[in-house]
């Protein structure tokens, strides 16, 4: 055999698996888009998967129980630096007056973290922030009375930075795979929901509200609002 047809033969054999290799390539950088986007949302699915963050998945979750202060008598001011949390730390107090709802609010989706108190999504912003503020908790223990929150009824939120008021502005009911009310949104809203009581299993069904600021306060000294 001649060294062209050996060089033919090759040539045949290797070209499939460059073109191969470049279509894969070409599709992994059509991805890149797509996934980026859907991470923002890899958070906000209320006990369907109990994800957790990918940064913790190697070193284990590290839960941080942080005590809010309840009786702050500084001062205040009516802008300020807002505390990211690490995933896994408590940072924040939801109180109602219309309902005995005094509920630790968690950073971060974890069974763990679920049984401890109510879990803000990693892919929502921070209390006080711009944008959708997303926590949901079980129906049968931390948000059992979520349900009979009514529109006008008052939120509070005590974080280690500052203490937010908002108000019921919509009850809300979603299927579990409808991400309507979850996603990012250009208003600043707070989000609460839990599963729907069904007394024959799971339930698909989502209900909570929307909560709309009315008032905003922060400590004038950051952080000043967590005791160790």
């Amino acid at each position: 055999m001649t060294n062209s047809k050996k060089k033919s033969i090759v040539l045949h054999a290797v070209t499939p698996l460059i073109v191969a290799a470049l279509v894969c390539g070409i599709l992994m950088i059509a991805m890149i888009k797509p996934y980026d986007r859907a991470k923002v949302y890899l958070h906000i699915a209320f006990m369907d998967e109990l994800k957790t963050d990918p940064d913790n998945i190697s070193s284990g979750l590290i839960i941080r129980d942080n005590r809010i202060i309840e009786d702050y008598s500084g001062e205040f001011t009516y802008s300020g630096e807002l505390i990211r949390p690490k995933y896994g730390e408590m940072y924040a107090i939801i109180k109602s007056s219309s309902l005995s709802l005094d509920v630790p609010v968690y950073w971060g989706s974890d069974i763990e973290l679920y049984e401890r108190g109510a879990c803000q999504s990693t892919g929502s912003v921070l209390v006080g922030d711009k944008g959708n503020s997303v926590i949901s908790a079980h129906e049968d223990t931390y948000f059992s009375e979520l349900s009979g929150l009514k529109k006008g009824d008052t939120i509070e939120i005590r974080t280690n930075y500052g203490i937010f008021t908002f108000k019921v502005k919509q009850l809300i009911s979603f299927k579990r795979d409808n991400n309507k009310y979850v996603v990012p949104t250009e208003d600043t809203r707070l989000t609460l929901y839990t599963c729907k009581k069904n007394v024959l299993g799971s339930s698909d069904e989502r209900i909570g509200v929307i909560c709309e600021p009315t008032e905003k306060k922060f400590y004038r000294t950051s952080g000043e609002g967590a005791a160790e």
